[in-house]
């Protein structure tokens, strides 16, 4: 335990920390700008490369990055010396002067970890100008990436490289010309890209936005000739309210519901109906596969990103997966026939819009397979963060909205619908059902904890009629791959995989309110998420009795030939770039 000073405060500190790390120890600051730490899923990004963080040490001529310099016994270090200060106003001022000027239209506006440094420093005259980037943007189905507003803070290359593995952002050329792009500079939809949105998730600028589609909706809902039907992912009712000044974790269901009121939508469904026959679909194959020597392990197919990542990175696995489509997409498909058919509306006239905490969801929804009604499944899909954008352009108060309830008949859940908002939720929703199914007896205590933590993988046993059921769950795309390269290589034996390829599951999306690094509001939506399970009348989602009309009514039985063509799919291998 080295003893260093800091701004004349003597302390000890574990060897192993930097000098930033000390200052927040105990409860100091220095900015910050390419430093990230996430903890919880052992992510650090050190390249010291922005400057912001520079301390003075005393007996060294230059001044030093307080997040990439390591304590030693006797260090004198001051935070906040006139030098240090103009070290940091000059970075971000350089910074400024290779950076679009158009914050009042960015959709990072209010959000930009550069502007609010600016504003920090007390910059408002920029002594430096001269030659401006001019790197052509990036438009895809999902993430806009404008290279003119990158800093080199490298979050993204961390994100997309160690995090998920996918190994698609990378920093590319040197000194002015230097920036984070792909390869060859491809645009993000000829590489290998999930459009996981973590990278989105991480950035401090403008770099990398989700791309929009709140004019679209504005259109549709406005067009009297539409009728408008929306759908809401678990994860967003545990998020939504950090918009609007709550605590993260709070529980907004109701008012979410009263707020897709006021903006215009005709019908307020929830994808957590279309999670309840998720997990019929995918409990009645995961039965058939173990009961019939099926393909093992079955691995769930909620994810689209996962999918994505599976298709260019294994597709040798491509048995695997569940052929079931994710929530978001049954919702579509059923939307467009069996809803369609009850309320007497051609299924032309009839836009669907879902609001997700994911910016996969935005390239799943326009998949060309996707569509076994005859019509796109999925309409429009707009996350956690453009909903709350759309809200406030209403003019609507959050907080004084009335508690309200979801439409029927696409709008009864069970509390296993809730869970799939969080990592090992859709496994334990899975059990709950292929435990009744195959014992034949009633489950009593409906919480598998094994499958329930933080870890990036993690194998719990489950006794099911005498056979010990492995279970595995993993989120974010690097632990999936550990877990699948062993797969493969005989090391691990499971029966089934539960994959989400965000931190914590969808709770931690790239559509969701951004946490800036902080695990914990991850996992305050998390303990949301359980909560609105344990306190849901009816927690297996076969035992809903919507879901149980539709099959009496139009499907039939659980992978029935009607039910397969409209919510089941197939994958492809897709080229690796």
């Amino acid at each position: 335990m080295p003893k260093i000073t800091i701004n004349c405060k003597e302390v000890e500190v574990p060897e192993n920390y930097t000098v930033l790390d000390a200052v927040k120890s105990i409860g100091g600051y220095v900015p910050t700008l390419c430093y990230m730490k996430l903890e919880d899923i052992g992510i650090e990004n050190r390249p010291a490369s922005c400057r912001v963080c520079m301390v003075e040490i005393e007996g060294r001529r230059n001044l030093a990055p307080a997040c990439a310099t390591p304590v030693a016994e006797g260090l004198v270090v001051k935070t906040h010396s006139r030098r240090a200060i103009h070290a940091r106003r000059t970075a971000v001022q350089l910074l400024l002067s290779d950076h679009p000027q158009d914050c009042l239209k960015c959709p990072k506006n209010g959000e930009c970890e550069l502007q609010d440094l600016a504003a920090e420093l007390n910059i408002h005259n920029n002594p430096y100008f001269g030659k401006m980037s001019l790197h052509k943007k990036d438009i895809s189905a999902a993430i806009i990436r404008d290279p003119n507003k990158c800093v080199m803070c490298r979050r993204c290359e961390t994100m997309c490289n160690e995090f998920q593995t996918v190994g698609v952002l990378s920093a590319v050329d040197r000194g002015f010309d230097a920036v984070v792009k792909p390869t060859f500079d491809w645009s993000l939809e000829s590489t290998a890209c999930t459009f996981c949105g973590q990278c989105v998730a991480v950035c401090p600028t403008g770099a990398l936005v989700e791309r929009s589609y709140i004019d679209q909706v504005w259109d549709v809902i406005e067009d009297p000739k539409k009728h408008v039907v929306v759908q809401t992912a678990p994860a967003v009712r545990v998020a939504i309210g950090e918009e609007f000044g709550y605590e993260p974790g709070t529980i907004s269901t109701g008012k979410l519901v009263s707020a897709l009121r006021v903006l215009g939508f005709d019908k307020i469904f929830d994808t957590n109906f279309a999670a309840d026959l998720t997990i019929m679909e995918e409990a009645y194959e995961f039965k058939e596969r173990l009961e019939n020597g099926g393909y093992l392990p079955m691995l769930t197919s909620c994810c689209p990103g996962w999918v994505k990542f599976l298709e260019h990175q294994f597709p040798e696995l491509l048995e695997m997966p569940s052929s079931a489509k994710s929530p978001q997409q049954m919702f579509g498909a059923v939307a467009k026939t069996y809803y369609a058919q009850k309320a007497g509306i051609d299924p032309k006239d009839i836009v669907v819009v879902s609001i997700m905490p994911c910016l996969a969801k935005k390239y799943e929804a326009n998949r060309e397979e996707l569509r076994g009604s005859g019509y796109q499944d999925v309409d429009y899909v707009i996350t956690t963060r453009e909903l709350a954008d759309m809200i406030r352009e209403s003019g609507i108060n959050f907080q004084n909205l009335p508690e309200e309830e979801y439409d029927n008949p696409l709008g009864e859940s069970t509390g296993a619908a809730d869970i799939f908002g969080r990592t090992g939720g859709v496994a334990e929703a899975a059990l709950r059902t292929a435990y009744e199914w195959i014992t034949g007896e009633e489950l009593g205590n409906v919480e598998f904890e094994a499958v329930r933590g933080y870890e990036g993988v993690r194998i719990a046993e489950v006794g099911i009629k005498g056979t010990k059921v492995k279970v595995g769950v993993a989120h974010g795309l690097g632990n999936v791959r550990k877990l699948l390269e062993d797969i493969r290589e005989g090391k691990t034996e499971v029966h089934m995989i539960e994959v989400m390829a965000c931190p914590g599951g969808c709770v931690g999306g790239g559509g969701q309110p951004y946490h800036h690094g902080d695990f914990n509001i991850i996992k305050r939506r998390t303990e949301a998420i359980n909560k609105i399970d344990r306190n849901k009348p009816i927690r297996k989602s076969h035992e809903n009795p919507s879901i149980k009309k539709i099959y009496e009514e139009f499907l039939g039985k659980p992978n029935s030939e009607k039910a397969h063509h409209l919510l089941h799919t197939e994958y492809f291998e897709r080229e690796w770039l």
